[in-house]
């Protein structure tokens, strides 16, 4: 009987308001078309202004053909035919490659297996060209984009940047449109594919127009082979490798579907206001005038000190809310006992499935791995790419990519970051979630040796 009398009051109230709404609309008609009109509007404008999804269609990594590959003994050769260099510093650099984390089967550029053995700038421009073609040529076939349909082109390259630019070499090889926006990156280091991707993003997320980006993140580092005798600018001939990253980056719902990630966050930090961290990795002359690139002892200490600023903004944007908790009352405690107790280090990992560290070297991985306390598991793919590719520069996180990918490890729905270092000093960071189970293409650079990894010593 009762839940009878409650349906019929319900029934009753139903009915007394529909009375009054058409009341309502009979004499206050105008009231009503002004609120439809302007809810209708409100709409529209909402979604022709909302920021649109952005997602890795594909990518593709340059791998050189094997009479490229620069082993301890063709790399040695090489240091021993060099007139210009003094014996203690092929010591020196003997004695750094050898604890660098660096394999036999990392990439040389051109000029190293040329008769003469000279970096000149048509050896820079071959390394550059053939990175850059074969990862676009690898990309379009395996993507089944139409060049035509590309509507921007952002290439970074950090210390080399001919003219015409880079980005202007693609648009005539692949004899893009005219009308297609170019943008061409340079001396922003290590972190600047990362940078790209994010440049790229915020183009594409408020644009109803633009719709496909090809991002080509690549280093040509002929021309910046150092032949003197200072000690922190001939690291770099021991440690950078070649390489080449292509990518494209969509917001065409169309496409989502065929996608391997969408990116839904990210983060850049630059700390050049600090004189250590704007000169712990600087392009200068040497005392006899030459020019290199000097890595300072400081960059590993200015590398850690600025991760941990940069998470400080990025904590909050992605982890859960027991680590915020736990952080907040760490310091609360930190406060409390004047020091005496320190905040604990966030798990990262409770907000990633899976890090791409910046393989910069051997020491800045073990420094993130210190900072963000992460166990050898989380930091193995980054050690792997090390030994297996050399430090590409700012392509490495993709080769990273890449060694996730031909292992299996990736399922839908998992997060990944990406994280980068880079001169001036940067930090930037990408947040990634995968569309689709990830799956080893045909074009992986892992394809022929990821059976051999990982090491059990590094």
């Amino acid at each position: 009987m009762i839940p009878l009398i409650q349906a019929l009051q319900l029934s009753f109230l139903g009915l007394l308001f529909l009375t009054f709404f058409i009341h309502f609309l009979t004499t206050h008609l105008h009231l009503f078309l002004f609120f439809f009109v302007c809810a209708s509007f409100s709409l529209l404008y909402y979604y022709h202004t909302r920021p649109h999804r952005v997602f890795l269609l594909n990518y593709s990594c340059y791998k050189p053909p094997p009479h490229r590959r620069c082993s301890y003994q063709i790399g040695e050769s090489f240091l021993l035919k060099n007139v210009d260099l003094v014996q203690e510093s092929i010591d020196f650099m003997r004695n750094i490659y050898l604890k660098s984390g660096l394999g036999d089967e990392t990439y040389g550029p051109p000029f190293i297996f040329e008769e003469d053995k000279m970096p000149t700038l048509n050896s820079a421009n071959q390394e550059a060209q053939e990175g850059i073609f074969s990862s676009i040529d690898d990309l379009l076939a395996k993507t089944l984009i139409d060049p035509q349909s590309i509507d921007i082109v952002i290439v970074t390259c950090g210390s080399f940047s001919p003219s015409p630019s880079l980005s202007s070499l693609i648009l005539n090889h692949y004899k893009l449109r005219s009308d297609v926006k170019t943008y061409n990156l340079s001396g922003m280091g290590c972190s600047s594919g990362v940078i790209s991707i994010d440049f790229a993003a915020r183009v594409l997320r408020g644009s109803q127009k633009v719709q496909n980006a090809l991002v080509v993140i690549t280093e040509s580092i002929t021309l910046n082979w150092y032949n003197g005798d200072n000690r922190s600018m001939l690291v770099t001939n021991c440690i950078f490798r070649v390489g080449c990253a292509a990518a494209i980056i969509s917001n065409n719902p169309n496409l989502f579907q065929h996608a391997k990630m969408e990116l839904v966050h990210s983060l850049r930090t630059h700390h050049g206001a600090d004189d250590s961290a704007y000169k712990a990795a600087f392009q200068e002359e040497d005392d006899k005038g030459i020019t290199g690139v000097s890595l300072t002892k400081d960059l590993i200490r200015v590398a850690g000190m600025n991760l941990r600023q940069h998470i400080k903004i990025l904590a909050p944007c992605v982890l859960p809310m027991t680590q915020l908790a736990n952080y907040a009352y760490s310091m609360i405690m930190t406060i409390l006992s004047q020091g005496k107790s320190k905040p604990v280090v966030p798990d990262f990992t409770k907000a990633f499935d899976h890090i791409c560290i910046h393989t910069g070297g051997k020491a800045v991985i073990d420094q993130v791995g210190r900072v963000l306390n992460l166990s050898d598991d989380v930091t193995e793919p980054a050690k792997m790419s090390l030994n297996r590719f050399g430090n590409t520069s700012s392509s490495l996180v993709f080769y990273e990519l890449a060694y996730f990918e031909a292992k299996g490890r990736v399922k839908k729905g998992d997060k990944m970051w990406m994280i980068a270092f880079g001169t001036g000093f940067k930090v930037g960071s990408l947040v990634w979630k995968w569309i689709q189970d990830s799956k080893q293409d045909s074009d992986n650079p892992w394809n022929d040796c990821i059976n051999n990894y990982p090491l059990k010593v590094w």
